[in-house]
Protein backbone atom coordinates (compact mmCIF):
# COMPACT_ATOMS: atom_id res chain seq x y z
CA UNK A 1 0.00 0.00 0.00
CA UNK A 2 1.42 3.74 -1.06
CA UNK A 3 1.83 6.13 1.37
CA UNK A 4 -1.33 8.25 -0.02
CA UNK A 5 -3.92 5.04 0.45
CA UNK A 6 -2.29 4.90 4.02
CA UNK A 7 -3.65 7.98 4.74
CA UNK A 8 -7.31 7.27 4.25
CA UNK A 9 -7.68 4.14 6.01
CA UNK A 10 -9.80 3.89 9.52
CA UNK A 11 -8.82 1.77 12.47
CA UNK A 12 -10.96 -0.19 14.21
CA UNK A 13 -10.76 0.21 18.06
CA UNK A 14 -13.75 -1.32 19.33
CA UNK A 15 -16.71 -3.44 17.76
CA UNK A 16 -19.80 -3.26 19.19
CA UNK A 17 -22.33 -6.61 17.65
CA UNK A 18 -25.76 -4.79 18.13
CA UNK A 19 -27.79 -7.25 16.02
CA UNK A 20 -27.90 -10.64 15.38
CA UNK A 21 -30.46 -11.17 11.99
CA UNK A 22 -31.46 -14.23 9.92
CA UNK A 23 -29.39 -12.67 7.02
CA UNK A 24 -27.70 -9.25 8.73
CA UNK A 25 -25.49 -9.05 11.24
CA UNK A 26 -25.19 -5.03 12.69
CA UNK A 27 -22.26 -3.90 14.27
CA UNK A 28 -21.50 -0.55 15.67
CA UNK A 29 -17.77 0.34 15.70
CA UNK A 30 -15.78 2.68 17.36
CA UNK A 31 -12.93 3.69 14.47
CA UNK A 32 -9.68 5.85 14.12
CA UNK A 33 -9.80 8.56 11.74
CA UNK A 34 -6.77 8.85 9.66
CA UNK A 35 -5.75 12.27 11.58
CA UNK A 36 -6.10 10.05 15.25
CA UNK A 37 -9.30 11.47 16.31
CA UNK A 38 -12.12 8.88 16.62
CA UNK A 39 -15.19 8.49 15.39
CA UNK A 40 -18.19 5.56 14.91
CA UNK A 41 -19.80 3.22 12.27
CA UNK A 42 -22.63 1.80 11.97
CA UNK A 43 -22.21 -1.34 9.39
CA UNK A 44 -23.89 -4.17 8.08
CA UNK A 45 -22.26 -7.69 8.07
CA UNK A 46 -23.45 -9.60 4.75
CA UNK A 47 -22.30 -13.26 3.81
CA UNK A 48 -21.80 -11.93 0.02
CA UNK A 49 -23.98 -13.35 -2.81
CA UNK A 50 -23.86 -14.40 -6.53
CA UNK A 51 -25.79 -13.10 -9.04
CA UNK A 52 -25.95 -15.09 -12.87
CA UNK A 53 -26.78 -13.36 -16.36
CA UNK A 54 -28.19 -16.52 -18.08
CA UNK A 55 -27.90 -16.20 -22.19
CA UNK A 56 -29.68 -18.52 -24.59
CA UNK A 57 -28.46 -19.34 -27.87
CA UNK A 58 -31.05 -16.93 -29.73
CA UNK A 59 -29.59 -14.10 -27.54
CA UNK A 60 -31.93 -13.65 -25.10
CA UNK A 61 -31.68 -13.58 -21.32
CA UNK A 62 -33.61 -15.12 -18.76
CA UNK A 63 -34.58 -11.97 -15.78
CA UNK A 64 -37.03 -12.32 -12.49
CA UNK A 65 -40.03 -10.24 -11.82
CA UNK A 66 -39.94 -9.59 -8.04
CA UNK A 67 -41.88 -7.84 -5.09
CA UNK A 68 -39.64 -6.26 -2.75
CA UNK A 69 -40.76 -5.09 0.36
CA UNK A 70 -38.74 -2.31 1.84
CA UNK A 71 -39.37 -0.11 -1.44
CA UNK A 72 -42.64 -1.37 -2.12
CA UNK A 73 -42.46 -2.74 -5.86
CA UNK A 74 -42.26 -4.72 -8.48
CA UNK A 75 -38.54 -5.19 -10.03
CA UNK A 76 -37.08 -7.18 -12.92
CA UNK A 77 -34.01 -8.61 -11.89
CA UNK A 78 -31.08 -11.02 -12.88
CA UNK A 79 -31.33 -14.24 -10.60
CA UNK A 80 -29.47 -13.84 -7.55
CA UNK A 81 -28.95 -15.12 -3.84
CA UNK A 82 -26.46 -15.16 -1.14
CA UNK A 83 -23.60 -17.19 0.01
CA UNK A 84 -24.15 -20.46 2.47
CA UNK A 85 -21.29 -20.16 4.73
CA UNK A 86 -18.12 -21.24 3.09
CA UNK A 87 -19.83 -21.70 -0.02
CA UNK A 88 -17.96 -21.05 -3.19
CA UNK A 89 -19.93 -18.41 -5.95
CA UNK A 90 -20.09 -20.17 -8.39
CA UNK A 91 -22.20 -22.99 -6.61
CA UNK A 92 -24.20 -20.44 -5.74
CA UNK A 93 -25.11 -19.20 -8.63
CA UNK A 94 -25.95 -22.29 -10.48
CA UNK A 95 -28.21 -23.23 -7.66
CA UNK A 96 -29.60 -19.69 -7.36
CA UNK A 97 -29.93 -19.96 -11.34
CA UNK A 98 -31.67 -23.32 -11.22
CA UNK A 99 -33.92 -22.66 -7.86
CA UNK A 100 -35.28 -19.47 -9.24
CA UNK A 101 -35.65 -19.69 -13.30
CA UNK A 102 -35.58 -23.30 -13.72
CA UNK A 103 -32.57 -22.88 -15.93
CA UNK A 104 -29.92 -25.35 -15.97
CA UNK A 105 -26.43 -24.42 -17.62
CA UNK A 106 -23.53 -26.15 -19.33
CA UNK A 107 -21.02 -23.81 -19.10
CA UNK A 108 -20.45 -20.63 -16.38
CA UNK A 109 -17.63 -18.01 -16.35
CA UNK A 110 -16.93 -15.16 -13.42
CA UNK A 111 -17.76 -11.70 -14.76
CA UNK A 112 -15.87 -10.11 -11.95
CA UNK A 113 -17.72 -8.67 -8.59
CA UNK A 114 -18.65 -5.27 -7.38
CA UNK A 115 -20.00 -4.05 -3.46
CA UNK A 116 -23.26 -2.57 -3.73
CA UNK A 117 -23.35 -0.64 -0.01
CA UNK A 118 -20.32 0.54 0.54
CA UNK A 119 -21.54 3.02 2.81
CA UNK A 120 -23.25 1.01 5.20
CA UNK A 121 -22.50 -2.83 4.14
CA UNK A 122 -19.77 -5.52 3.19
CA UNK A 123 -21.26 -6.77 0.80
CA UNK A 124 -19.42 -8.19 -2.19
CA UNK A 125 -21.45 -9.77 -5.28
CA UNK A 126 -20.00 -11.84 -7.95
CA UNK A 127 -21.95 -11.83 -10.97
CA UNK A 128 -21.36 -15.12 -13.65
CA UNK A 129 -22.28 -15.78 -17.52
CA UNK A 130 -23.94 -18.56 -17.79
CA UNK A 131 -25.05 -20.29 -21.67
CA UNK A 132 -25.57 -23.61 -22.68
CA UNK A 133 -28.99 -23.25 -20.79
CA UNK A 134 -31.82 -25.81 -20.57
CA UNK A 135 -34.81 -25.43 -19.28
CA UNK A 136 -35.88 -27.77 -15.86
CA UNK A 137 -38.11 -27.39 -12.96
CA UNK A 138 -38.37 -24.28 -10.75
CA UNK A 139 -37.19 -24.82 -6.93
CA UNK A 140 -37.72 -21.50 -5.40
CA UNK A 141 -38.15 -20.83 -1.51
CA UNK A 142 -41.69 -21.33 -0.18
CA UNK A 143 -41.36 -17.56 0.70
CA UNK A 144 -40.34 -16.66 -2.41
CA UNK A 145 -42.76 -15.57 -5.01
CA UNK A 146 -41.15 -14.63 -8.63
CA UNK A 147 -41.95 -14.66 -12.40
CA UNK A 148 -39.56 -15.73 -14.95
CA UNK A 149 -39.18 -12.81 -17.53
CA UNK A 150 -37.31 -13.21 -20.80
CA UNK A 151 -35.89 -10.48 -22.80
CA UNK A 152 -32.99 -9.51 -25.20
CA UNK A 153 -29.69 -9.14 -23.88
CA UNK A 154 -30.03 -5.77 -25.83
CA UNK A 155 -33.14 -4.92 -24.63
CA UNK A 156 -32.50 -5.31 -20.89
CA UNK A 157 -29.23 -3.34 -21.95
CA UNK A 158 -31.81 -0.23 -23.14
CA UNK A 159 -34.36 -0.87 -20.39
CA UNK A 160 -31.28 0.38 -18.05
CA UNK A 161 -31.24 3.77 -20.33
CA UNK A 162 -35.35 3.90 -19.70
CA UNK A 163 -35.46 3.30 -16.19
CA UNK A 164 -37.16 -0.18 -16.44
CA UNK A 165 -34.31 -1.51 -15.07
CA UNK A 166 -33.83 0.06 -11.61
CA UNK A 167 -32.08 -2.07 -9.55
CA UNK A 168 -28.69 -1.82 -8.58
CA UNK A 169 -27.64 -5.21 -8.77
CA UNK A 170 -28.93 -6.43 -11.84
CA UNK A 171 -28.14 -2.88 -13.81
CA UNK A 172 -24.12 -3.34 -12.77
CA UNK A 173 -24.53 -7.58 -13.00
CA UNK A 174 -25.86 -6.56 -16.74
CA UNK A 175 -22.92 -4.10 -17.70
CA UNK A 176 -20.17 -6.74 -16.48
CA UNK A 177 -21.54 -9.66 -17.99
CA UNK A 178 -21.89 -7.14 -21.15
CA UNK A 179 -18.33 -6.34 -21.16
CA UNK A 180 -17.30 -9.88 -20.56
CA UNK A 181 -19.28 -11.61 -23.65
CA UNK A 182 -17.93 -8.43 -25.65
CA UNK A 183 -14.50 -9.82 -24.98
CA UNK A 184 -15.30 -13.32 -24.97
CA UNK A 185 -17.76 -14.07 -27.16
CA UNK A 186 -18.89 -17.81 -26.60
CA UNK A 187 -21.19 -17.27 -29.18
CA UNK A 188 -22.62 -14.30 -31.23
CA UNK A 189 -25.11 -11.90 -30.13
CA UNK A 190 -26.31 -8.90 -31.86
CA UNK A 191 -26.55 -5.87 -29.23
CA UNK A 192 -27.09 -2.95 -32.36
CA UNK A 193 -30.81 -3.83 -32.86
CA UNK A 194 -34.19 -2.66 -32.23
CA UNK A 195 -35.99 -3.42 -29.17
CA UNK A 196 -37.74 -6.98 -29.58
CA UNK A 197 -41.17 -8.09 -28.01
CA UNK A 198 -40.54 -9.89 -24.50
CA UNK A 199 -41.08 -13.02 -23.97
CA UNK A 200 -42.52 -14.44 -21.16
CA UNK A 201 -41.92 -17.87 -19.61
Amino acid sequence: MNNENKRLIEKPVSSDHVFDGRLLQVYVDEVQLPDGSNSTRDWIKHPGASAVVPVFEDGTIMLLKQFRYPPRKIFIEVPAGKLDSGEPPIITAKRELLEETGVECEFMENAGSFFPAIGYADEEIHVFVAWGLKMKEKNSDDDEFVINHRVHFSEALQMIETGEIDDGKTICSLIKAYQWWLRHKPFEVEFDIKKKDQIED
